[in-house]
């Protein structure tokens, strides 16, 4: 009885310990180490979804996730229609590390409650390329048509939710690789988003991941350093506003100002900034509010 009872514990102790393990690292990863995000007492929370359909770029089913503002249900049901921000995100993350890690739902929660923007919908395309990174670039490149199927996210939202459908109530963003994306989209549609935001991102794209085998006439086309030039009537047509920053540790810090200021040479309004942080979770998370809130700034320009 002495050794079953031995063996009995051991196994329980065995098996807490693999638990707590396991816990532990799922916690992490779901998290990144920050504490999970929860509105403050006083706060009204808003409400995530997850809807799919099938992807006509893609050949298959795809997904993307709904942050809908606090009061979103009376609003809607009084008349009220709502712009869109739209986030892209990096490579080796996803959807939900938005609003998990990045904290954009609690953050969009704070912002209505001090009254210091309007209602607006967050969505977040989940499209990936079934790799361990997910490096697509949210580009039409290797494996998939991934800008394509960004552009029909915002025809499905526009479809089932009470948005304004035009390029004042649309603003496009993203971090590292989505920030890339973003810009990349933006300014080949720009009848489609009147705001872009790249956090963190870059603007020359090179002969990697998907882009390996690309002929020199695709990289300039996804490259919004170079592609800005070829598009100055258009953009000076359909005035297009651009927030941009980066840690000031980050590598890629030293390319913003240049392309800043080429955008602003073809007559875009540019704000920059470059906070204190490097390429990673600790700026996004704090920063987060100032990115919702340049987007709100937008819209509430636009109304």
């Amino acid at each position: 009885m002495r050794w079953r009872l031995i063996v009995v514990l051991a196994a329980v102790f065995l098996g807490t310990g693999s638990y707590g393990a396991w816990a532990y690292v799922h916690n992490y990863q779901l998290y990144r180490g920050f504490p999970a995000p929860s509105d403050p007492a006083g706060v009204t929370s808003g409400t995530l979804l997850e809807r799919h359909f099938q992807s006509t770029a893609l050949g298959r089913q795809d997904s993307y996730l709904v942050y809908e503002p606090p009061g979103y249900q009376q609003l809607a049901a009084n008349g009220t229609r709502f712009p869109v921000l739209y986030l892209l995100h990096g490579s080796n993350s996803n959807g939900e590390t938005y609003i998990d890690v990045g904290r954009a739902g609690v953050a969009l929660d704070e912002l209505m409650a001090a009254h210091h923007t309007r209602p607006f919908l967050i969505v977040i395309p989940l499209a990936t390329d079934g790799s361990l990174t997910d490096d697509t670039e949210w580009a039409n490149a290797g494996d998939g048509r991934f800008e394509s199927d960004a552009l029909e996210v915002v025809r499905q939202v526009d479809q089932h939710w009470p948005t304004i459908a035009d390029r004042s109530g649309r603003v496009l963003a993203g971090l590292s690789m989505g920030g890339y994306g973003a810009l990349n989209i933006g300014l080949h549609h720009l009848r489609e988003f009147g705001a872009l935001e790249s956090w963190s991102g870059y603007f020359t794209q090179t002969r990697t991941g998907p882009f390996s085998a690309a002929p020199p006439a695709m990289l300039r086309f996804n490259s919004p350093a170079t592609y800005a030039r070829t598009i100055a009537k258009p953009l000076r047509r359909l005035p297009l506003h651009v927030f941009l920053y980066t840690g000031r540790d980050d590598p890629l810090a030293g390319q913003q100002e240049a392309f800043a200021a080429e955008l602003r040479g073809l007559g875009a309004a540019v704000r920059t900034a470059e906070p204190s942080g490097l390429h990673d979770w600790a700026l996004w998370r704090r920063e987060m509010p100032n990115a919702l809130l340049y987007a709100g700034q937008f819209f509430g320009a636009s109304r």
